[in-house]
């Protein structure tokens, strides 16, 4: 999973991004590390934090930008 990559980037800590998302620093390790597999309600939660594709999160994809959002 791209977790640790797109965090980097944007040179923040596991703290930050756990602090952000409500969640713990540990599992933010977990899911970097791969101990541990996001369900699909989490990539949600890091796709919007990261503004990315839940695709781009699990490397399904390489373009990280999300589809548009559809309007009615």
């Amino acid at each position: 999973m791209r977790l640790r990559e797109l965090r980097r980037q944007r040179h923040l800590s596991q703290l930050k991004v756990a602090m952000d998302l409500n969640m713990n620093q540990n599992s933010i390790s977990r899911y970097e590390t791969g101990e541990r597999e996001a369900d699909y309600a989490t990539l949600i939660k890091f796709a919007d934090y990261f503004h990315v594709s839940v695709d781009y999160l699990p490397e399904h994809t390489d373009e990280p930008k999300p589809y548009p959002k559809k309007t009615t």
